[in-house]
């Protein structure tokens, strides 16, 4: 498989080059040349085939021959080695739980994938990679705790000062060793402008080999097509689901157009959005507008310039009417983000986040629409990691699960950071 860049001033190279570089050199995201089909016997047989064996089976192509097979299937397993379960909300909905893995939330599987990936290929390097990553909430953590001790990797995450849950700052600050974490004095888009920067300055590129664990990255992005097979695999309705996914940078939704067009059968798609709207608004117009992004109770999804969206875009050729007819948008307002935790926990007992709770949302309003059918929404992190939001709603604390209780007594570090280039280009060049 070879990757193009979507600037189309750079050229194509393989899986490994991809996942070093992260970005293509003219700034533009790397996107595969080729979409690959399903089997028909893969998809007859979704739901008996183990959930490692399909995983590999549905990154191979993309990673070709960059990869043995043997240790792309031991990759694979070591990145889906925990539950991903479809647990029942109604009789019409349920929840796609992603926050299993070990920094509960959905981004540990692209994290550990592409951490494996290049433990893999640092391996055959002589100079360290520089793992360079803007979060807005959860990748941070994923990405400090799947690169942890990888020799040959050096993890710098800019995060934005206070738009970031308690836990999820923990979780990015207090690991030490090879990850370190810039906390920066403004919001997400703030962090990733930064980034995109420091990957197009020839003197940073000069001194540090950089990649990005951003779902610009292929080997974070691809990934995520995992998920949808995984819910595939559990889903008991004779039509095909409506999928509700909670959408920021738009990488997660974007891998599930792409398990669609490899034959995924997914009847619709609905990119649940908060007030950060830019997306949804294309949708309904067919114009894209960037903007600052707002913040929100639901902080991992307040991207105000989503850098997956050009991938959505070259996906279907650039036409909005194509991309409509298959995605809806929805804007969740924060008010009814809590209004929808707090009825759907008295009503059923189920728990959500606040990414969770704008995904339920925007897919009870479209199943309104269309009451015949039925749906999955992506749960993306577990609500422990926000109780800010969550406690006050539903009266009471919600428990810690045992993979993060130790995190509590730890002491953050970070490095303060302005959001202006220079000061990233500083430390960067040290």
């Amino acid at each position: 498989m070879r990757y193009y860049s979507l600037n189309q001033q750079a050229p194509p190279v393989d899986f490994q080059a991809a996942s070093i570089a992260g970005q293509a050199p003219d700034g533009g995201l790397y996107f595969p040349e080729q979409i690959p089909k399903f089997s028909k016997e893969l998809l007859h047989n979704l739901n008996t085939i183990p959930r490692a064996e399909l995983a590999f089976e549905v990154i191979r192509p993309y990673v070709g021959d960059a990869i043995p097979d043997d240790v792309l299937r031991g990759i694979c397993a070591e990145t889906v080695a925990f539950e991903f379960p479809l647990v029942p909300v109604t009789s019409q909905i349920a929840a796609l739980e992603l926050f299993h893995g070990p920094t509960l939330a959905f981004k540990d599987v692209g994290a550990r994938f592409m951490s494996r990936c290049l433990g893999y290929f640092s391996r055959q390097q002589t100079a360290p990679v520089t793992v360079l990553v803007a979060t807005s909430g959860d990748t941070g953590g994923a990405v400090a705790d799947g690169f942890l001790g990888v020799e040959g990797v050096e993890v710098v995450i800019l995060y934005p000062s206070g738009k970031v849950s308690p836990l999820q700052e923990l979780q990015l600050t207090t690991l030490g060793q090879n990850i370190t974490a810039l906390e920066v004095r403004g919001n997400f888009d703030d962090c990733q402008r930064l980034v995109k920067q420091a990957f197009l300055d020839p003197r940073v590129t000069s001194h540090r080999q950089l990649t990005s664990a951003n779902s610009i990255n292929v080997a974070r992005w691809l990934p995520q097509q995992f998920y949808y097979c995984f819910a595939l695999q559990q889903w008991e309705q004779p039509a095909p689901p409506v999928v509700a996914v909670p959408s920021g940078n738009f990488g997660n939704i974007c891998a599930g157009l792409m398990a669609h067009a490899s034959g995924l059968p997914i009847g619709h798609f609905v990119a649940a959005c908060n007030a950060n709207s830019a997306v949804a608004d294309y949708l309904r117009t067919g114009t894209f507008e960037a903007r600052q992004a707002i913040a929100t109770l639901s902080n991992a999804m307040d991207v105000g310039n989503p850098s997956n969206f050009g991938r959505i875009l070259e996906l279907f050729g650039k036409r909005h009417a194509d991309i409509s007819r298959l995605v809806s948008g929805a804007v969740v307002s924060d008010a009814d983000t809590t209004a929808t935790i707090g009825r759907v926990h008295q009503e059923t007992g189920y728990l959500l986040d606040p990414h969770g709770a704008v995904a339920l949302w925007a897919l009870e309003q479209y199943l309104s629409e269309h009451p015949t059918e039925h749906g999955i929404f992506l749960e993306t992190a577990h609500p422990v990691k926000f109780p800010e939001v969550v406690e006050p709603v539903i009266g009471t604390t919600v428990p810690v699960p045992v993979a993060v209780q130790g995190l509590l007594s730890r002491t953050k570090q970070s490095v303060l950071l302005e959001p202006s280039y220079e000061a990233l280009q500083e430390f960067l060049l040290r």
